[in-house]
């Protein structure tokens, strides 16, 4: 019979739940007509729950999501926003992180581009993927102030590792020179090793334009479209709705 000295070592060896679900199973009565092998594996179950979730909020939190709660069970599909379900039914199978896919999510303000892009990110955080959120001016600043203090080379290699970044907010403002270089570091990493999802207000015509310097811009550029998923969404702004929703 499990005693208090076992209790501790359970604690000692990180098996709370194990521990905590084996206390539960004694004050039940109904325990007792379980075998052995049922028994112990419920206690596992417990234990495995418990690390899953604890990791599943660590990642979470890790991410910065600018909508934690984002799911893509809450993703709608009225017919004027043009989302196709079957699309999207596809990609929470999250196949195109195994094959190191981007997704590209654009169209006008408020039609729920960021919403779209963090339910996907939280599905794969859900699926046991990493993920990060960056909005990308503020990146940008991230990796500037990296630069400066020395730890920009490790920044990149985070970057790097995380299987899927997130950018939002792709050109709200004019790239500088240091900025193209950035942008052309990062997606040289993450090209056929990791997946990327951008959004951004402008048509992916415009891209190459709005990047500049023409030999950055096509490097930059066919790294993150050349195996992307596009997504075009239409329809008004959703911040206009008297919910306030932004799904």
């Amino acid at each position: 019979m499990l005693n208090e000295p076992t209790l501790d070592k359970l604690k000692e060896l990180r098996l709370g739940a194990f521990a905590d679900a084996w206390l539960v199973q004694q004050a039940d009565p109904e325990s007792a007509s379980l075998g052995f092998d049922e028994r112990l594996g419920l206690l596992v179950d417990a234990e495995w729950s418990a690390r899953h979730n604890k990791r599943l909020a660590r990642n979470l939190r890790e991410a910065k999501l600018k909508f934690p709660n984002a799911c893509i069970e809450d993703v709608d599909f009225p017919p004027r926003r043009q989302l196709d379900k079957t699309a999207v039914r596809q990609l929470a199978t999250c196949k195109w992180i195994e094959n190191h896919q981007s997704i590209v999510i654009t169209g006008a303000t408020g039609v729920g581009k960021t919403f779209l892009a963090c339910a996907l990110a939280q599905h794969a955080i859900r699926k046991n993927y990493r993920a990060a959120y960056r909005r990308l001016s503020r990146l940008f600043d991230e990796l500037a102030l990296a630069r400066a203090d020395g730890s920009y080379v490790r920044l990149l290699a985070q970057l790097a590792r995380t299987d899927v970044l997130v950018l939002d907010d792709w050109g709200m403002t004019p790239v500088r020179e240091a900025e193209r270089r950035d942008l052309n570091e990062i997606m040289e990493d993450r090209w056929g090793n990791r997946s990327t999802i951008v959004t951004s207000q402008i048509p992916v015509a415009k891209w190459h334009d709005h990047i500049g310097d023409p030999t950055t811009a096509d490097a930059v550029c066919d790294r993150i479209l050349n195996n992307a998923q596009r997504i075009v969404l239409k329809g008004p702004s959703r911040r206009k709705q008297d919910d306030g929703d932004d799904t």
